[in-house]
Parts: structure tokens; sequence; C-alpha cells
């Protein structure tokens, strides 16, 4: 079936363009939600017609979500669930869980715009992409962990925390690291100067 896209179909075409797609494609995605049209020769007249105005208002709307995508740079969003010692989830998080929490973020992403093949079932950083516009997708992080200290650090670090012991190690690693990080330097540098001193 040939049809006429009303808008940027990714992996189809740009607005105007008259493809083929497979009829049911076309009647249940594209033509109920306005993507495209019939490309009979009275549409194609009507488009040609439009086109203008469908231009800036794809235009409008195009830089309406840039502006969103800049403000969502470096997002992260933090999903805290239970987990096995092996770092699997109970369950997982899919697109709508990342939706609600964008939502509390501040930003109004519905479901469908959350671009995600298959849920993440494990802890850990994930990538996610989020399609703000046909033309406008922006990746976010979504920090999986059991707790907000877990992810706390797991943003720090980089990597995923599989078991509790593991937090608890890395917290304990880093108090220590902090309680001894700034005194010994501190006794280095005085060693030296007296040092420096004795041997004037």
């Amino acid at each position: 079936m040939k049809v006429i896209l009303m808008e940027r179909v990714e992996k189809l075409g740009q607005m105007g363009d008259v493809v083929n797609v497979k009829p049911g494609f076309a009647r249940n995605f594209l033509l109920p939600r306005g993507k495209a049209m019939r490309a009979t020769e009275a549409n194609r007249a009507h488009f040609e017609v439009q086109r203008a105005q469908l231009e800036a208002v794809n235009l409008e709307q195009c830089s309406e979500a840039q502006a969103v995508a800049d403000k969502m740079t470096d997002v992260n969003v933090v999903l805290v669930r239970q987990a096995g010692d092996a770092g699997q989830l109970y369950g997982s998080v899919n697109a709508r869980d990342i939706s609600d929490a964008l939502t509390e973020a501040g930003f109004t992403i519905a479901r469908n715009q959350v671009r995600q093949a298959i849920p993440i079932k494990n802890l850990g950083l994930h990538m996610v992409l989020i399609s703000l516009h046909p033309e406008v997708s922006i990746e976010i992080t979504a920090n999986v962990a059991r707790s907000a200290e877990e992810a706390a650090i797991q943003a720090e670090t980089g990597m995923a925390i599989m078991t509790q012991a593991e937090a608890d190690t890395k917290a304990e690693a880093e108090e220590l690291e902090a309680a001894f990080a700034d005194p010994v330097e501190e006794t280095v540098a005085d060693e030296v100067e007296e040092e420096a001193k004795d041997d004037a």
C-alpha cells in the first residue's frame, strides 16, 4: 500500500515522501495516528496545499523538543528495586517505570516515547533512548539499584553493585579512604618540611 508521510517516520522516510508499506502497518499504525495518508491523487493535491503549514508546525515542534532535550542532558533517574545476590531483579524495569521516574524528575515523557527494546532485568547503569520528536532523541541513564545509597555508589563508580556485601565493602573502603587521605598527605608534607629545615 502506498502512503504519503505526514511527518518523519524512523526507518521509513521524511515528510512528504510517498512510500510503499504493508497494509497492516498502514491501517494499524500510520493512518490512525495521523502519521500518513493514502497516496491517492486527491490526497497528494491536498498535501501539497498544506505542505508549507505542516512543515512550519513540524519545525516548531522540533525546536520545542530540542529545547527539552537541552534541559535533559545528563539526566539520571534512580529506580530502586529488589534483586537477588547475582544482581538479577525480581521483576523488571519497563518503559512505564522510566516514564514515571522522568515525570517525577520534572519532565513530562509518555510511555511510548521511551525506546526500550527489552525490559531492564539487572542492577546497574543502563542507557535508555527517549524520543521527544521524530527528529529529536536523547539518551538518559537509568540507575537501577537496591537502595538510594547503592545508586549513589553506582553513579560514582559507574559499575553495578551485585551483592549487599559488595555494597558494604565499597562503603567501608570509601570511609577509610576519606578518613586517611588528608592526614597522611599532611604528615608527609610536614616531614619533608622538617627535613628541609634540618638540612638548612
